[in-house]
Order: structure tokens, then C-alpha cells, then sequence
């Protein structure tokens, strides 16, 4: 009698703790990030037609044969967004080494960017993506009460036109050196 009994509240505690365990691993942030990982590793980058700081168009197709870095960034001059631009201008010469191309993105129109780009010397192109076409796609637009605002998240795409990794979590300060090393670890296998 006391093996079933034990059998039984086993079995019980099971079931009462089931939905707990199951919303506890979904909303594991372990979880969450190898989702958002998944959702875009391996995948075709989608395609896109915006302008840069100097009304330049760029396309995805312009970059295939090379290794595009897209960086989405939340808004021109502001000190975090300033800082990861510089870590990438500094590695800038490293990145053309590597056949790497950069592209920040943010919500900022061109004017805004051309005002940025001039202000840092960037040597790279700053995508106006006013309409929200590729945050959009990639789901990186965040509201913020009245504004909205491109989340700070990344993607290494490789020269076939295949996202490889997609970085949720973005430390300005070694950002650009982190995927620096990807890229030349990759060139390599």
C-alpha cells in the first residue's frame, strides 16, 4: 500500500508540476537566446535596399563573395552607439583585410547619419532605415512610448549571403573585436 500511495503522489506532483517545469524552460533566458539564435543561423539574410550617409544604395546582393557585418544600432550620437562605432572604425583596416564589409543600421534618416558619419569619420556605411524595412525584418524594432528604436543586435553573414551568427548581446566596447575573431576563426575551417 505505501509503494502505491507513492506511485500515486509521484504521479500527481508530476502533473500539477508539468506546466511549471515547461514555463520555467521556456522562459529560461538560455533558451530564449539559442531560439533567437536559431531562428536566423542558417538562413538566407533577408534582402534589403536602403541608403547610406551619402544617399549611396546598397543592396545585399552588392555583398555577396564577402563577409557582411549588419550592426543595428539604436540611435546616432548617442554615447553607447558612438562607442561601438568607433571599435569598429579602429578595426576597420582588419575588417577589409578579412574581405569584410560593415553596415550600421538604425532607425536615423540620412541626414541624421551623414551628421554621425562626418562628426566620427566613419569609414564605412551607415544604413537609413527610417521605414523600419530591415529591423522590421529581422524583428529588432523596439518601442519606446513615442519613438521607436532598432535593439542592438548584430549578424555575420557569409560571403554566400547565409546568416552565421546573429549576436544578441552586444558589449560596445569589444563588439567589433568579437566579430573580428569570428570571422577570421570561420575563414579558416
Amino acid at each position: 500500500m505505501k509503494k502505491l500511495n507513492s506511485t500515486i503522489l509521484a504521479a500527481l506532483c508530476g502533473l500539477i508540476l508539468a506546466p511549471y517545469t515547461q514555463a520555467h524552460a521556456e522562459s529560461n533566458p538560455l533558451n530564449a537566446f539559442e531560439q533567437q539564435q536559431k531562428q536566423w543561423v542558417g538562413q538566407a539574410a533577408p534582402q534589403f535596399k536602403l541608403q547610406d550617409q551619402n544617399q549611396q544604395w546598397h543592396e545585399l546582393k552588392q555583398y555577396k563573395g564577402k563577409w557582411l557585418v549588419l550592426y543595428f544600432y539604436p540611435k546616432d550620437n548617442s554615447p553607447g552607439c558612438t562607442q561601438e562605432a568607433n571599435q569598429f572604425k579602429s578595426l576597420y583596416p582588419e575588417f577589409v583585410k578579412n574581405n569584410a564589409v560593415i553596415l550600421g543600421v538604425s532607425l536615423d534618416n540620412v541626414q541624421s547619419h551623414q551628421k554621425f558619419s562626418t562628426k566620427l569619420d566613419l569609414p564605412f556605411a551607415l544604413l537609413a532605415d527610417d521605414q523600419q524595412q530591415l529591423a522590421g525584418q529581422y524583428g529588432l524594432v523596439k518601442n519606446l512610448g513615442f519613438v521607436k528604436i532598432a535593439k542592438r543586435e548584430s549578424f555575420l553573414i557569409d560571403p554566400s549571403g547565409t546568416v552565421v551568427y546573429h549576436y544578441t548581446s552586444v558589449n560596445t566596447q569589444s563588439h567589433a573585436a568579437e566579430i573580428l575573431k569570428d570571422i577570421q576563426r570561420l575563414k579558416t575551417h
